[in-house]
């Protein structure tokens, strides 16, 4: 039998659970994980018998992948990976996780059994992870080559209470029974096939689909490009947004996330996930920080980098809320500066050495015996790669060098090294 995952296959319900790997396959798998998949291809005998190298290195690669973003996938000797582009695009397992744990604080009063109905599968990491939060669970994916690996996967994996269905997500939408929540992730394409984010664009349409989504399910979660404004699209969707997550990972900010239900809304709650650092605030108190005075920021002692995802949601004015006691350096800095130590933050904690201007004399004293140093500019005239050329400064090292523009339209420089991890 071939190693393949056939091309016209159409699983339903669980008619496909078991994709074959032949004996040869899988020890030569077996005997280079780990290994990097362009030097077992350079190196690899072609013609042995039995073996299907060009799959065997989609695995290899695939698993190499998933050590870091797929642990449980990867702890699995079962599972099989799609091509290598795919494994790249699919969620991790901690954006999954965090979508599955949104999905059961929204159907926490929800009548049993729950049922999640998934209308764009994918490679159904996502779906991996919300199944099990649900009594009974269906994946909809309308290419026959993902629903079959999808279908194998999750049986690797030890989820049963599943149905694989391959359909067209908007066509079963129409016709299927309610569900507790649909899952939605558009794919972000346009028509040509070039890479899109506006939502319109995206297919599914979800903002066309709305009432149609809450019409089968009192909860609908939608995934959408984290380019995307949060504000405006909430103002899209038309009161139908409960809860906006906007989640990030080492500090990146991977998903926007959008959680409707069918009671209008006026006050929507926003999370700003980044790992293990959680603010939350609403739109009621979606308000402008305060903002350190003109020529305070010689005094200041401590500095704060929010992280990717306050950053992304504007929530300055919630990091303040939880780290009193600080105040913003300028209007448009997106950086905080504050005289008493700030123990844990939601980013990047910095004590402040020194601070200056641009003037000859002040960058003098400023950089003295500096000769390297991390460069972060935040709304300054000069980028950092021109900024370094400026001073004459290596990449690297301990010091960190911040420009900005302070309330009263100064450019000034602050030289600040990590702070020491917070105490309990």
């Amino acid at each position: 039998m071939p190693n393949r995952i056939p091309r016209d296959a159409a699983p339903h319900a669980s008619d496909i659970t078991r994709i074959h790997i032949s004996e040869a396959t899988r020890a030569f798998i077996d005997a280079h994980a780990g290994e990097d998949p362009r030097d077992v291809a350079l190196h690899a005998k072609r013609g042995e018998p039995g073996l299907d190298l060009p799959f065997a290195l989609d695995q290899i690669a695939g698993r190499r992948i998933a050590r870091t973003k797929l642990p449980a996938w990867a702890a699995c000797d079962d599972v099989i990976y799609p091509a290598h582009v795919p494994m790249e695009q699919c969620s991790s397992q901690f954006t999954a996780h965090t979508k599955a744990r949104l999905a059961c604080e929204l159907i926490a009063d929800l009548s049993h059994p729950t049922r999640l109905v998934d209308l764009t599968g994918g490679l159904g990491v996502d779906f991996w992870a919300l199944a099990q939060r649900f009594d009974e669970a269906v994946y909809v994916e309308r290419q026959p080559q993902l629903c079959a690996l999808a279908a194998h996967n999750l049986h690797a994996l030890g989820v049963r209470n599943v149905r694989v269905e391959c359909t067209d997500g908007v066509e079963f939408l129409r016709t299927m029974p309610p569900a507790s929540m649909i899952y939605v992730d558009p794919a972000r394409r346009d028509a040509h096939g070039s890479r899109t984010y506006a939502i319109e664009d995206c297919t599914p349409d979800v903002l066309a689909l709305r009432d149609e989504l809450l019409a089968k399910a009192p909860v609908v979660m939608i995934k959408l490009s984290p380019m995307l404004d949060w504000r405006k699209t909430v103002e899209d969707f038309g009161g139908a947004v409960q809860r906006v997550a906007v989640v990030s990972t080492g500090n990146e900010c991977k998903e926007l996330l959008l959680m409707l239900t069918r009671a209008p809304h006026g006050d929507v709650r926003v999370d700003c996930i980044n790992d293990g650092d959680t603010v939350t605030f609403t739109t009621a108190e979606d308000q402008r920080p305060s903002i350190a005075p003109a020529g305070s920021i010689e005094r200041m002692r401590y500095l704060v980098e929010p992280n990717a995802s306050i950053m992304k949601a504007g929530a300055f004015a919630a990091l303040q809320r939880q780290c009193p006691g600080l105040a913003q350096i300028g209007p448009n800095s997106h950086l905080f500066v504050g005289e008493q130590p700030v123990g844990a933050v939601p980013g990047r904690a910095f004590e402040i050495a020194r601070t200056g201007g641009m003037g000859k004399r002040e960058l003098k004293a400023l950089l003295e015996g500096v000769t390297h140093a991390n460069i972060a500019v935040r709304n300054f005239p000069l980028t950092a790669p021109q900024l370094r050329r400026k001073l004459k400064l290596k990449d690297g090292g301990n010091d960190y060098l911040f420009a900005t523009t302070d309330a009263g339209g100064r450019h000034v420089l602050i030289l600040a090294h990590k702070a020491p991890p917070a105490t309990t």
